[in-house]
């Protein structure tokens, strides 16, 4: 480590600082900063519960270090800001983190101090929302006395081949020079190189349409699943043929949620808006892809009338509830509205996922996942998430857990067309 280099704190330790804080903190000073003790606890004892690094990888930080207090951040010169940026219930951004923790550094913040932030946000939102914050707090001028800078976190969590240094950063800072000192900062630490932006709102703007432009493809595929089931065509063998042209874009229909595509294109639009723009085809790929879990749950609920199931007092097991495969994460689960359609219709819903922390699950969603699989018991079985567990499991293994008579229906393709009752 270079006695020279900027000691860095990054705010927030969750699935985008933590990984970020262990790059950094293989080669140079760093302070992780969350408010959530236990996690702290957890971390400094070589445990992460978002399972995205290993305790190895926790012990190659030998830069690092962790706390709750701001005062262990006071002498830190660059800030990384890595909260995240949910929706409210009404799909507006809720910008409450990002400006508690813009707050928080305004507080401690000092001439030449850089604050650079990667939560996902609408193009302006650094230099129109935290920018004040920053001043005000710190009585500081912004690109005088204080910089900021933006790079989008781009991580999958639970996507193991593709991690942070292998994916191309994209930098930017409020001044030319500053700019400079970002890009080669997460130079650093990324493989796969940076792209630096013009500015602070490209970057941002980049970011927001990356998960935007996938949103809507995801809502073109499950529009045409609709109509290929009305058509009864199997949706992933036209998939399969289209996809033997070189420049078809393979794309599967699904539930779409996550903490990024089914959340960010609800950043872009409300900038949109409130700049005199209506977004049409944006909000009509959202509006679409959030009704997709009641889709899922009524196509469910005909499949069993027509093998003269009685959907009331059904007893039906829900396989998966993350949002992903292969991760622990429950954020923005577009699992939870089968469920509740479901539920809606009197059914007795027994969810299953081998990932799931039981009591993060009922805290955000008040549902208890089950402990083990019962043999016979049910009256449909909807594979939602395609967890490894999931995949190994033949289908007499699926079959076994349902009554004589049920339904399968498959939303991930882990079983053949010929094999369930139903699919997307």
């Amino acid at each position: 480590m270079k006695s020279n280099m900027k000691k860095i704190a990054i705010i927030g330790l969750g699935y985008v600082g933590l990984p970020l804080s262990i790059e950094f903190g293989k080669k140079r000073t760093v302070v992780g900063f969350d408010i959530d003790i236990k996690r702290i606890s957890e971390l400094k004892n070589g445990i992460d519960n978002t399972l995205e690094v290993t305790s190895q990888e926790l012990n190659d930080a030998i830069y690092l270090s962790y706390t709750n207090q701001a005062d262990d951040i006071r002498d830190c010169e660059i800030f990384i800001v890595t909260v995240p940026t949910p929706i409210d219930s009404n799909k507006k951004p809720d910008l409450s983190p990002l400006k508690k923790s813009s707050k928080l550094l305004g507080k401690i913040l000092k001439k030449k101090d850089i604050v650079i932030y990667e939560s996902t946000v609408y193009p302006g939102a650094t230099e129109e929302v935290c920018v004040p914050i920053l001043e005000k707090h710190s009585g500081l001028t912004f690109n005088k006395d204080f910089f900021c800078g933006y790079s989008p976190e781009r991580i999958n969590p639970g996507v193991k081949e593709h991690k942070l240094t292998n994916i191309k950063k994209v930098t930017s800072g409020s001044t030319n020079e500053i700019a400079n000192e970002v890009d080669q900062l997460y130079q650093q630490i990324i493989t796969a190189g940076t792209h630096k932006a013009s500015s602070i709102k490209v970057a941002e703007a980049a970011k927001v349409i990356e998960n935007t432009q996938r949103d809507i493809n995801i809502a073109l595929i499950n529009e045409l699943s609709q109509i290929f089931n009305k058509l009864g065509i199997d949706t992933e063998s036209v998939l399969e043929a289209a996809a033997t042209k070189w420049n078809f874009i393979p794309f599967f229909p699904g539930l779409v949620g996550g903490h990024c595509i089914g959340v960010d294109p609800y950043y872009l639009t409300h900038k949109a808006m409130e700049v005199g723009y209506s977004p049409d085809i944006i909000l009509a790929g959202r509006k679409l892809n959030d009704s997709m879990g009641s889709y899922v749950a009524c196509q469910l609920s005909d499949l069993m009338k027509k093998k003269h199931i009685d959907i009331a007092d059904a007893t039906i097991l829900v396989m998966g509830l993350t949002f992903k495969e292969n991760c622990p994460d429950l954020r923005n689960s577009r699992v939870v509205d089968v469920i509740t359609k479901l539920q809606s219709f009197n059914c007795n819903v027994d969810v299953y996922d081998p990932w799931v922390n039981k009591k993060d699950a009922q805290q955000e969603y008040g549902i208890t996942p089950i402990d083990t699989l019962i043999h016979g018991r049910y009256d449909a079985i909807l594979i939602a998430v395609a967890h490894n567990q999931f995949k190994q499991l033949s289908l007499e293994e699926i079959k076994a857990y349902g009554k004589d008579k049920h339904v399968i229906y498959d939303l991930k393709y882990l079983l053949k067309a010929d094999e369930v009752d139903g699919r997307l």
